[in-house]
């Protein structure tokens, strides 16, 4: 039955219906116009447009309400006032610096500037993104402020947000002084990256554990999630909840639609690992600028909301982090189940051990290298839509900047194992983040890769992998 129902399907339809889903996602993008953000005075960045904003707080951390900002360069002139919680924000339509302007005068009363030389301020604007500039009220101090508020950090990120600069959080790409505090708070953002990180390397690890194949084209997994759930919620103004649901739908449907219309088909023509890994180097690059066309190259919000942030310790974690963070624990853990405690999931992992020897044992190899794509795919969808919350920014070649860290996270953990890649991924996000407290963040991603070459040249089959007799 199990057999049947596989092979029932037709080649020819799944490739229609890969086809269908994908001009579909990108026809929404192109057609529907964006909605409208929540408040009507909010700006909502996209290919045209960039924003410029920030929160204002009263000494005693209140709304400061009814303040007036200036922004000024480019040949553009805009004002904003400050809403009943302090928010304002600018929109601009041409990248550059600009000048923010704090009138003091519109301060409440008893409040002033706790820098008062870092009134006006300058922030780098790109399209597509938010840049922060930051005006702490309270007692005057001489103590120079972190550089230029708004200035990117890093492709495929954006600028820190408001709450994270407020707490003190540095913004500049330079290594500053270490301190606790900053230990602390790079430590706890290396894991949270990592987990992240892990949703798609896990994913990868599975394909190459019961394929053989390393797919350059997962990257693009990462990437069609964000995308997807950047069309629903923003495009189609379905709930973040709902969009997100839906993205990791699409990611999971995908990867169906691969399997059984391109990898398939290959695979029974004995179509080896290196010429199938060439052929995902041509699939990531036709997706990539497929994205681009149909997305621009600017930079794109999951949700328009400004993130808001707790200080646990004087560690600063954004609220929607934490969440990610909870998902991704909940979706790492399912697999966990699913592998260790579930029929598939042991035919799963006799698969990737011998795939001869579990067809012989009565396991339908094809079905459960099916199932691994289904869930592989579906993995790194998630991945990408928490990535993309977590950085607060999205684009057509995020998965891209990310996919050498995903290989190094599935290598340094173990070829194969699906445990060894969630190792790898919190071992390589602890290196990203915490290498930039000594070297530029710019950097940081080249520090982790050099983690990898000096691990593998002590253990060759990285961490939780097997030692294989060669010759």
């Amino acid at each position: 039955m199990h057999g049947a129902a596989v092979h029932g399907v037709r080649p020819a339809h799944v490739r229609a219906a890969l086809v269908i889903l994908f001009l579909a996602l990108m026809l929404c993008a192109w057609w529907v116009p964006p909605a409208a953000a929540a408040d009507g005075d909010q700006c909502v960045p996209d290919s045209s447009t960039a924003c410029i904003q920030g929160r204002i707080r009263t000494a005693g951390g209140d709304p400061a309400v009814g303040v007036t900002i200036t922004v000024e360069g480019q040949g553009f002139t805009g004002e904003a006032t400050t809403d009943d919680d302090g928010r304002w924000s600018v929109a601009v339509t041409a990248d550059g610096e600009y000048t923010v302007t704090l009138d003091e005068s519109t301060l409440p009363a008893g409040e002033t500037l706790r820098n008062p030389a870092d009134n006006p301020r300058t922030v780098v604007a790109d399209l597509g993104a938010t840049g922060a500039a930051l005006f702490p009220l309270g007692s005057p101090t001489a103590a120079p402020s972190p550089g230029p508020s708004g200035s990117p950090s890093d492709p495929g990120t954006e600028t820190t947000a408001p709450e994270d600069a407020e707490a003190g959080v540095e913004d500049s790409g330079r290594p500053g002084s270490i301190t606790f505090p900053r230990v602390a708070q790079q430590f706890t953002s290396g894991i949270i990256f990592g987990l992240l990180l892990a949703l798609a390397s896990v994913g990868l690890s599975l394909i190459y554990g019961t394929t053989g194949l390393s797919s350059f084209s997962h990257g693009e997994q990462v990437t069609l999630g964000a995308l997807a759930a950047y069309v629903f919620a923003q495009l189609m103004n379905m709930p973040l909840l709902l969009a997100g649901v839906l993205a990791v739908l699409v990611g999971a449907l995908s990867g169906y639609a691969q399997d059984a219309g391109i990898w398939k088909p290959l695979r029974k023509r004995g179509m080896g690992p290196v010429q199938l890994m060439i052929i995902t180097i041509g699939l990531s690059m036709a997706l990539q600028y497929s994205f681009q066309f149909f997305f621009g190259g600017g930079r794109m919000r999951i949700t328009i909301a400004t993130p808001t942030s707790i200080n646990v310790g004087g560690v600063i974690i954004a609220h929607q982090s934490i969440l990610s963070t909870a998902i991704a624990l909940l979706a790492l853990g399912g697999v966990a189940y699913f592998l260790q405690r579930t029929w598939t999931g042991r035919a799963t992992r006799a698969v990737a051990d011998n795939p001869a020897l579990a067809a012989a044992s009565g396991i339908n190899v094809e079905r459960i290298i099916r199932l691994v794509w289904v869930v592989g795919a579906g993995l790194a969808a998630l991945g990408g839509v928490l990535i993309g919350l977590y950085f607060n920014v999205t684009s057509w070649n995020m998965g891209g900047t990310i996919l050498l860290l995903m290989f190094a996270a599935v290598t340094l953990g173990g070829l194969g194992t699906a445990f060894g890649a969630l190792v790898g991924s919190i071992v390589i996000g602890l290196v990203a983040e915490m290498s930039s407290l000594v070297i530029p963040s710019d950097l940081r991603y080249a520090g982790a890769l050099v983690i990898l070459i000096l691990v593998l040249l002590v253990r060759p089959q990285g961490i939780l992998g097997r030692a294989e007799r060669i010759g």
